[in-house]
């Protein structure tokens, strides 16, 4: 894995309360390739595919950003609707996601 390019987790269809959690641990699994050092990882997630902008999604996005600040990283947030960028604001997640 390039430790240059972001890593890009998406967002398709229409998530479930169970997608959190398979996500982040696919972030998890995605991060531990990069190895320790170096600075901290670039993280997209690209809500393009989103079908519907739910509580899952905002959980998702949630605990993603959660992971990638342990990792000392950034997450930024690209595609998402209105819908979701409402929500996010509404559970005062919308700041800092780029």
């Amino acid at each position: 894995m390039d430790a240059t390019q972001p890593i890009v987790i998406r967002l398709e269809g229409r998530l479930t309360p169970a997608d959190p959690h398979r996500l982040c641990q696919e972030l998890s699994e995605r991060l531990a390739l990069l190895g320790p050092g170096g600075a901290g990882p670039e993280v997209v997630v690209d809500a393009s595919g989103l079908a519907y902008a739910g509580l899952a999604a905002v959980d998702a996005v949630a605990r993603l950003r959660l992971v990638v600040r342990r990792e000392g990283g950034v997450l930024r947030l690209r595609g998402a609707g209105p819908e979701l960028g409402e929500l996010l604001e509404l559970f005062g997640l919308g700041r800092g996601l780029g």
